[in-house]
């Protein structure tokens, strides 16, 4: 029998009364895994109404009360750490040690933002004025409306909902159509810790039909979206005229710096890490490789070489160290791109193709691909691919790796390979991206510190860290006169 993946609206699993169904299959072998309802613009108003009503009281636990239940939700992610990875493996194709790795970053950010239950800290500040206190606090706005992605579809859901949870908003919850098996999972753990009824909704269906419907409605105070770059301004441009607050997490084109003091064996793994890791399916994916002259032929070299030996294959075996991508529309656009490579005159190095071998002939695979000789007016150059790959860009010097890696219209990652310390802090402070490594790959942030970037990347607001909350919250300032007198600021004080 089929799985069927329901909505949960107001602490009940129910199906979209438009009675339409997406199929779900799993990447890396063509397995019909479930089907999910496909909701309606009817269903995203009931779920925002329920919202609405739990905020009521929700807002009005304390905070403390609120960082215990998603400690409770932290100890059961824990428990089911397992089984959660191998769901998201199966429907997203990610290899399941990258799997755990992401259930791991839900752990972490359950426990994180179950601390900020005792915090959630505000100001107090002397007033001018003489028998008044002056403070600031800080208040849930709402509803928060969040639109996640499938290529991180739990640890993108709890940096976004948690923290919303923790300040006493409610949550309206789309998640991606590719991942809905894993959202269902998620749900219920959410649901077993003891989340009241109408806090956190989960809502499947379309972008075009229930992500519109989330940003239009009058009630979600707030709209938080990863995604593409495309789909974000728009959402952006609809929001504004609402005046919501909206926070987004879109595109990168994310290169590593390798000058010729770099550790080249370590440079290698953080290379093939960041750009063949989740397929090259991360916003914050190596695509660009940025090689001083010196040693452009020796890391190419080693590069290529050590491309080669990836096992391409199922996730669910522990041996594979590259799944498949999300579906056949990936394939199509990454091949799509290999192209246009060849076109522009890059010189193809290694894959380029779908992968055909016998035991992979029924999913979505595609070769670990290296160009060299790119420049920067190309489009594999600029553009984002998502997918495994990489483009090598000769350099002559410091300052031109670093005015090659700004040369590009996101602002995500960067990373530098490096002995110099003096080398090292000047792309500390000239790399414009809103993530810098040193000595390490473009990939593997942690849950404490703000997760975003620049320029087309984001609109300036942050997932993760402390810099979540001020998402979903909202400053309100509070003055205190116990003079007994009306005492005018600025007025009376001069």
């Amino acid at each position: 029998m089929t799985r069927e993946y329901l909505n949960y609206i107001n602490g009940e699993w129910v199906a979209s009364k438009g009675n339409e169904y997406r199929e779900n299959y799993n990447p890396a072998t063509g397995e019909l895994l479930g089907k999910a309802t496909q909701s309606t613009a009817d269903d995203v108003s009931y779920s925002v109404s329920m919202a609405k009503l739990a905020q009521r009281e929700w807002r009005n636990v304390p905070a403390p009360k609120r960082g215990e239940i998603l400690m409770k939700i932290g100890d059961l992610l824990k428990r089911d750490k397992e089984r959660l990875a191998k769901i998201l493996t199966e429907e997203m194709g990610k290899v399941i040690v990258e799997a755990r790795g992401e259930v791991q970053e839900a752990i972490d950010m359950a426990y994180y933002m179950a601390g900020e239950g005792r915090r959630l800290v505000g100001q107090t500040t002397p007033s001018e004025l003489p028998n008044k206190h002056a403070m600031s606090m800080r208040v849930p706005v709402g509803i928060v409306g969040i639109i996640t992605p499938w290529n991180f579809p739990i640890a993108i859901a709890s940096w976004k909902m948690f923290p919303a949870l923790v300040s006493g908003n409610t949550v309206v919850w789309k998640p991606a159509s590719d991942t809905p098996a894993l959202a269902t999972k998620f749900m219920k753990i959410i649901e077993e810790a003891g989340v009241p009824k109408g806090v956190v909704n989960l809502v499947h269906g379309s972008g075009s039909v229930v992500g519109e419907a989330i940003v239009d409605h009058p009630d979600v105070g707030v709209v938080s979206f990863t995604g593409s770059t495309e789909v974000g301004s728009e959402l952006a441009s609809k929001a504004s005229k609402k005046l919501k607050k909206v926070s987004l997490e879109m595109g990168g084109k994310n290169a590593i710096i390798v000058m010729e003091d770099a550790d080249i064996e370590l440079a290698l793994e953080g290379i093939l890490w960041s750009a063949f890791g989740t397929s090259g399916q991360r916003c914050t994916a190596c695509s660009r490789l940025i090689v001083h002259k010196s040693i452009k032929e020796k890391l190419t070299e080693r590069l290529v070489a050590k491309a080669k030996e990836l096992i391409l294959g199922n996730g669910l075996n522990e041996k594979v160290q590259v799944g498949p991508v999300i579906n056949e529309n990936a394939l199509k656009q990454i091949k799509k791109y290999v192209e246009i490579g060849k076109q522009e005159g890059a010189t193809l190095l290694i894959g380029g193709e779908r992968e055909h071998i016998d035991l992979l002939k029924d999913g979505y695979y595609f070769q670990p691909t290296i160009f060299t000789d790119v420049d920067p007016s190309m489009r594999i150059f600029k553009e984002e691919i998502f997918g495994p790959v990489l483009s090598i860009i000769e350099v002559n010097s410091l300052d031109e790796a670093i005015d090659i890696n700004n040369n590009t219209v996101y602002g995500l990652s960067s990373s530098i390979y490096t002995a110099d310390v003096n080398a090292a802090f000047r792309a500390m402070r000239d790399l414009q991206s809103g993530i810098v490594y040193i000595n390490a790959g473009t990939i593997g942030a942690e849950i404490h510190l703000p997760f975003g970037g620049m320029k087309q990347t984001g609109n300036g607001h942050r997932d993760s860290g402390l810099a979540a909350l001020d998402v979903c919250t909202e400053w309100k300032s509070v003055y205190v006169d116990y003079s007994g007198t009306l005492q005018r600021a600025q007025i009376d004080n001069n």
